[in-house]
């Protein structure tokens, strides 16, 4: 099967407001795929979508062949062992140190001795240079070094798929591009699939194979990083080029805002 995961017709509300309206897309295995649009133009629950934790309205979403939301609760606990996560706050555990935070997956999942957990999780904290800080606490990690184990962790167990939400939020020029690189050479040697949401365009035009641009609930644009770069579609236009107008709008939908003061203009 070419493709880790189909999104056919994808709808969800929350309520009566509609975040989803009919999202199809398909990432292909071996690839990172970047996933961008506008705040709450519905990446983040579409992510949920992949792991299970919401229900589509219609439509569904596909992972290995099966589809997520016909899966008992045994059958999802052993499809989400196949995603590792990189967390937009990293989401490490603040009382394990970070040797303990890489091992906890290993721990929990695998019936490895230790000596083989000590050795995957040095493994691993060498390929994002911070092996020599398997000791320290989260709290005593810079941003970046904090995203670095993060990242680390989120591969431990060599899954098929790593989801990176917000991996280049809040960085420095120096840890963003470090991050970069690492997730498009983590990658490549891992034979891995990557998904990777984020607002910085820049930074993952850099590692990316092909973009998915979401607005107003639907795909509103996907190509290559050289068809996005030279595409006259308004939408891709504007948020390439940061520019204020445009199909995409600032103010959230309301009515006038004369109408909602108190003294008439």
């Amino acid at each position: 099967m070419d493709n880790l995961i189909e999104v056919n017709d994808l709808h969800f509300s929350y309520g009566q407001r509609q975040v989803l309206k009919g999202i199809n897309l398909t990432i292909p295995r071996g690839k990172v795929v970047g996933i961008m649009g506008p705040s709450g133009c519905g990446k983040s629950t579409l992510l949920r979508h992949f792991g299970g934790q919401l229900r589509p309205l219609r439509g569904s979403v596909k992972f290995m062949g099966q589809v997520v939301h016909q899966l008992s609760n045994d059958e999802l606990f052993k499809m989400r062992l196949k995603m590792g996560m990189m967390f937009q706050v990293s989401g490490l555990f603040t009382d394990l140190s970070v040797f303990d935070n890489l091992a906890f997956p290993l721990r929990e999942h695998t019936d490895l001795p230790e000596e083989i957990i000590r050795d995957l999780v040095l493994m691993k904290l060498q390929a994002v240079g911070l092996r020599n800080a398997h000791r320290l606490m989260p709290s005593e990690l810079s941003g970046g070094m904090e995203r670095r184990v993060a990242l680390a962790r989120a591969t431990v167990t060599d899954p098929p798929l790593i989801i990176y939400d917000e991996p280049f939020a809040g960085l420095d020029p120096i840890s963003l591009n470090t991050i970069a690189n690492l997730i498009r050479t983590l990658n490549d040697a891992l034979g891995t699939t990557s998904i990777v949401v984020t607002y910085d365009l820049m930074s993952s035009l850099k590692v990316v194979d092909y973009l998915y641009f979401i607005h107003n609930g639907v795909v509103a644009s996907a190509g290559s990083v050289e068809e996005m770069i030279n595409s006259q579609d308004p939408f891709v236009h504007q948020f390439l080029h940061a520019e204020p107008d445009g199909p995409i709008a600032f103010q959230y939908p309301s009515k006038p805002y004369s109408e909602d003061l108190s003294i008439k203009v």
